[in-house]
């Protein structure tokens, strides 16, 4: 569903993604993870067709991104980490329009959002301009726009920071569930327990580079230790020295 070959993205002397290789299957939930800058929202925002790559290539379900940009957008969901939303729209009114512009049947997608909005306690605020929401409340809202759209392939990034941990609960079991039905989530979260609980895969990205990728399993046994958790690995493979060394800064204090 989601390959790229030697991806890659540099802004003059900063290469923000470095010969990105990965293939994402049918049902997969993809955690992709890595420190602040690393290059996790470039690679989304290249696979979304909002951001030229330097060299190298990405398919979305068969669709090159660079070469079929519609094929690939018309089955590609985005919730990106800050909402930018038409606040003069009403949320059901931005709802709509999403949905309008992806085709789908009205029937279906009056019926759909409204399970949402419920879902996401939105009901009572649905009506109101948007630029009276709360971050978290257009978190919700983008969000249900998103799989409104029922597109096969969603890319996440944060999708959970900002909300209440009730609504962050929600989410996090219908998008468990939208893979059991073959959508494909592509996600970053600097919530590391959020990933461990949720993903079927990780990847680890950090300087730009793709340092590790594989199950919870494949990730310990490449550490050499079992029962590791996804904080240790990561903190192993991104930032172990400065880690240890802030531990002896506290210890010393």
């Amino acid at each position: 569903m989601i390959i790229t070959e030697n991806l890659t993205k540099r802004f003059d002397k900063l290469t923000a993604v470095d010969n990105l290789s990965l293939n994402i299957g049918s049902g997969e939930l993809f955690g992709f993870l890595g420190p602040n800058g690393a290059g996790k929202t470039t690679t989304i925002n290249m696979l979304t067709g909002l951001l030229q790559p330097t060299s190298g290539t990405a398919t979305i379900c068969g669709f090159d991104i660079q070469k079929q940009p519609l094929q690939a957008k018309a089955v590609t969901g985005l919730l990106p980490d800050t909402p930018h939303l038409y606040e003069t729209l009403t949320g059901r009114q931005f709802v709509r329009f999403i949905a309008d512009l992806y085709e789908i049947e009205p029937k279906r997608s009056e019926g759909r959002m409204d399970e949402l909005f419920e879902l996401f306690d939105l009901t009572e605020s649905v009506d109101d301009l948007i630029r009276g929401y709360s971050h978290g409340m257009k978190k919700k809202l983008l969000l249900t726009s998103v799989i409104v759209q029922e597109p096969k392939v969603m890319f996440l990034d944060e999708p959970t920071s900002g909300l209440d941990p009730k609504s962050a609960r929600t989410a996090k079991e219908i998008l468990k569930a939208l893979c059991d039905r073959g959508c494909t989530v592509f996600m970053t979260t600097h919530i590391l327990e959020v990933a461990e609980g949720m993903c079927d895969r990780i990847g680890i990205i950090n300087k730009g580079q793709l340092i590790a990728v594989g199950t919870m399993e494949e990730l310990r046994r490449s550490e050499g230790v079992n029962g590791l958790s996804l904080e240790d690995i990561f903190l192993d493979l991104t930032g172990g020295i400065e880690y240890e060394e802030m531990a002896r800064f506290l210890e010393a204090g």
